[in-house]
């Protein structure tokens, strides 16, 4: 099985955390849309006719896109490749673009899966990253969504926003909630190097949240998810039984999968590939038949640290058998030699020739990957 990632990378304004390659330059969606379909004719061969499990549109905001734009990709697709009938099949969305009338109109494609931008019910947290929803709106999204007959609805939040308590993190995942969603991604506040929220940091116009109140926000998502029977199933993911994102797991699980758009992915199990990071110098190639991605071919060391990385992020684990066959003893014992300290200290459970982390593990995950590393 592979999936299929398309990116979007259009905004209408940019979000102060963000780091992701996005433009708010809308003229150029209907060219872009254009060559994106070109992409998926030249690179038609690249997952070797495997069924086609998982699409995905990310971004950027997928639903700037209308409903006939969404189609003419979608009839590329499924001309080109073998899509399968119980495909999951998801878009990002801004909550508010998602009107009953704009739900409803979509029902008609092959979308099966939502996953709404929301980040916080907060208007002066959505405020200061610049998001252009408020909290009633974000409210009333997920109400459209659910009314236009969409049943796996996903809501991304982010912890550790400026200034945001133990507290209001607590009211932030009771209005969650509260929507009879089936899936829920929280991600820890990063500052990446250029943002907006990363320049207001080091100018000191906000107040950060410390690592003690960071780990506590966590353990509270855990605990409130756990009490309305969500399944932690990786480290930032939480849903009910039989919604976990397949998308996402297949990337976890390693499987193949194309990246289609400017700055968009791809994965081979041997190689990996990414496209020019430019809207225009994306389209001037593709329509020229010039190179519009670059190149990497994995090592052994590569694989064995993007298997590590993933397999620990998850509930399932990183199973010991796996990594023996695949990647040898001499890696396998290298793993376990590093890791001894955290399973002594009851950070990793080892259980069954699988390792886990567990609460405690997770809230020092980077640190435990480190160690795991092959340079």
């Amino acid at each position: 099985m592979a999936g299929i990632y398309i990116h979007i990378p259009f905004c209408k304004q940019r979000c102060t955390y963000c780091d992701f390659y996005t433009e708010v330059a809308p003229q150029f969606i209907p060219s872009l849309i254009d060559s994106m379909v070109k992409e998926l004719y030249i690179r038609k061969d690249y997952l070797q006719n495997a069924p086609i499990n998982t699409i995905y549109f990310g971004g950027g905001t997928p639903s700037i896109l209308s409903k006939e734009q969404f189609s003419i990709i979608f009839k590329a697709v499924y001309n080109l490749y073998t899509v399968a009938d119980d495909a999951e099949i998801t878009f990002e969305a801004n909550p508010d673009d998602l009107t009953l009338e704009f739900l409803e109109s979509l029902r008609s494609l092959p979308f099966n899966r939502m996953s709404i931008g929301i980040q916080s019910f907060d208007d002066k947290d959505l405020k200061r990253i610049n998001r252009r929803h408020t909290s009633k709106q974000a409210i009333e999204a997920v109400k459209n969504a659910q009314q236009a007959g969409f049943s796996n609805i996903s809501i991304d939040l982010i912890y550790g926003l400026p200034f945001q308590t133990p507290e209001a993190w607590e009211k932030q995942l009771d209005s969650a909630l509260s929507l009879n969603i089936q899936h829920i991604s929280a991600y820890g506040l990063t500052y990446e190097e250029g943002t907006a929220l990363w320049k207001q940091r080091e100018n000191g116009e906000i107040e950060t949240v410390d690592d003690q109140n960071m780990n506590k926000m966590y353990l509270q998502l855990l605990d409130k998810v756990q009490e309305k029977g969500f399944e932690a199933y990786e480290i930032s993911n939480f849903a009910l039984q039989g919604y976990r994102s397949r998308h996402n797991s297949s990337y976890w699980k390693q499987e193949p999968y194309l990246g289609v758009g400017p700055s968009a992915h791809s994965y081979d199990l041997t190689s990996r590939q990414w496209n020019i990071s430019s809207i225009t110098d994306y389209i001037k190639a593709i329509n020229s038949d010039a190179a519009f991605f670059e190149r990497e071919v994995l090592t052994l060391n590569d694989r064995y640290n993007d298997f590590v990385m993933v397999s620990l992020r998850t509930a399932d684990g990183l199973d010991m058998k796996t990594l023996r066959k695949e990647f040898g003893p001499e890696l396998a014992a290298y793993c376990l030699k590093n890791i001894k300290t955290f399973i002594d200290s009851e950070q990793v459970y080892y259980f069954e020739d699988k390792l886990r982390l567990t609460p405690e593990g997770i809230q020092i995950s980077n640190l435990i990957l480190i160690q795991l590393m092959k340079v």
